[in-house]
């Protein structure tokens, strides 16, 4: 989601092309929402709740002309600091004294708006603003997309009434209830020292576990994904290397805001068993089956029943 010309021309573009079934306000809301997450610098504190996990971080974020540089510092549990620039993402890990480090192909933030697909949004949710609230001391305006069908969870999104900066997110699935919500709980938006994106502890002889990830091709080695879920497109295809063996592929759709993975992987090598069916943690759904020797996982920000539509489609046919 990081192309600025994109996010400039889908928000001058998104009103006219939305205005016969939407309330522009809601469309032009949701435009200045992703201006803000591309452009803006800031620094705070948010609470993230999934489900009966909640947890808390620290962020400071510096957006320049060299791109974007995010440090993200967990609060509750396990130590960990993730820093991530446009290429790379790394998460410190001080209790094993481990550095994870892995080439970055998703630049999407939430919420994952795409701007080539504004104009489609209204095809599969209800755009409306909502009334206005105070969050962390900031003056916001508030928006609600409501899901046309069945295979997508609903969203509201407070924004800050000057800057758009989205401050506030809930997930809610068909009978209004919350499973999914951030706030945040302190900011200050503008100019970050670049001091505070360095990590916090020395890591000097730390390991480092560098996790491989390159194109793929699903189609040529033989599996065919079958039917995607209406409003939602492919947006990449890659494969990674977990361990020295085992080799995951990953396909990610979108339908504009929400995000679902289809992973594929060999059964050989694997060392704990496999648990077929649906399981979920908050507005996280997960669903898993066996095709071919190999571990079918679809897992998303949507109902399980949407899962379960685009799990029971992959299919595995010996290349010719």
């Amino acid at each position: 989601m990081k192309r600025a010309i994109g996010a400039l021309l889908a928000a001058v573009a998104l009103t006219g092309a939305a205005h016969a079934q939407a309330p522009a306000d809601g469309m032009s809301l949701l435009g200045r929402i992703y201006q803000a997450t591309e452009k803006l610098s800031y620094s705070g504190i948010f609470v993230y709740q999934q489900g009966d996990r909640v947890e808390t971080s620290r962020i400071s974020r510096i957006y320049g002309p060299a791109g974007e540089l995010e440090k993200i510092e967990v609060l509750d549990g396990p130590r960990r600091e993730i820093l991530r620039t446009r290429d790379t993402i790394k998460c410190y890990m001080p209790e094993s004294q481990t550095i994870k480090v892995e080439r970055r192909v998703d630049q999407r933030a939430f919420p994952a708006m795409l701007p080539d697909k504004f104009a489609e949004l209204v095809q599969h949710y209800s755009v409306s603003l909502a009334e206005p609230a105070r969050i962390a001391g900031y003056d916001c305006e508030s928006v609600v997309l409501t899901p046309r069908d069945e295979l997508r969870y609903g969203y509201k999104l407070w924004a800050d009434s000057v800057t758009g900066m989205l401050l506030r997110a809930r997930t809610f699935n068909a009978r209004g209830e919350t499973i999914d919500q951030f706030s945040f709980t302190q900011l200050a938006i503008g100019n970050v020292p670049r001091e505070r994106l360095k990590p916090l502890r020395s890591a000097r002889n730390w390991r480092v576990e560098h996790a491989p990830v390159s194109p793929a091709n699903l189609a040529g080695s033989g599996w065919n994904l079958g039917a995607e879920l209406p409003g939602f497109r492919k947006i990449f295809e890659l494969s990674r290397r977990l361990g020295e063996s085992r080799l995951v592929n990953q396909v990610v759709y979108s339908d504009g805001l929400a995000a679902v993975s289809v992973f594929i992987e060999p059964l050989a090598g694997r060392s704990e068993a496999v648990r077929p069916g649906v399981s979920n943690l908050g507005a996280v759904n997960m669903y898993t089956r066996e095709v071919a020797n190999h571990l079918v996982t679809v897992v998303g920000e949507a109902p399980a029943a949407s899962l379960q539509r685009m799990g029971n489609t992959v299919e595995y046919r010996r290349p010719q």
